[in-house]
């Protein structure tokens, strides 16, 4: 009897850890194209895809709480910024001294934190930022996109006032290893 409970506690605990958490795996690869001339903006050092290689999309992010890990980078929400056209949420720019941010596609949920507050936890600081705009993981490398590649699916893609208000040095711009919850 007590080795049929172990047994059974042990499968509990494999089921709750293979399919009882929410995993996100990838969904597809995409091609990058060479830009055409001129056309990916290298703002922020933004990358830009090369030809022929392969890049990974989401349609999925790790599972949101109220202490959510994250990459935090830098994007200019501003017009002729590495941003691309207008948020998605507005279709609007916005100043880069306001906080703003951007989420990977699982994370931005059809919409359903367009213009709502999240607090990003970084550098022994918080912050509050608007979600104007998502981060695609699920496509890249073309004009739509500033043929630079899809995000991946654990991204906070963060106006300068962000970082400006971590308090994290400019010379350390670039990528941050933060936490975020629902405002």
């Amino acid at each position: 009897m007590k080795g049929r409970f172990i047994l059974i506690a042990v499968l509990v605990i494999i089921f709750h850890l293979n399919f009882g958490t929410e995993a996100c795996s990838p969904s597809g690869k995409v091609r990058g194209r060479k830009p055409p001339p001129g056309q990916c903006n290298t703002e922020n050092d933004s990358d830009c895809c090369k030809q022929g290689e392969m890049y990974t999309i989401y349609r999925c992010s790790p599972p949101v709480s109220t202490n959510t890990k994250a990459v935090l980078t830098i994007n200019s929400f501003e017009k002729g910024g590495d941003g691309g056209g207008p948020s998605e949420c507005d279709n609007q720019y916005h100043s880069d001294d306001t906080p703003v941010v951007a989420l990977s596609t699982g994370w931005f949920n059809n919409e359903s934190r367009c213009l709502k507050n999240i607090r990003i936890n970084g550098n022994d600081r918080s912050v509050l930022a608007m979600v104007v705009d998502e981060c695609d993981s699920t496509m890249g490398c073309d004009s739509d996109h500033d043929y630079q590649p899809p995000c991946p699916n654990n991204i906070v893609d963060a106006s300068k006032a962000v970082w400006k208000a971590l308090g994290v040095p400019e010379s350390d711009w670039g990528e941050l290893d933060i936490s975020w919850t629902d405002a």
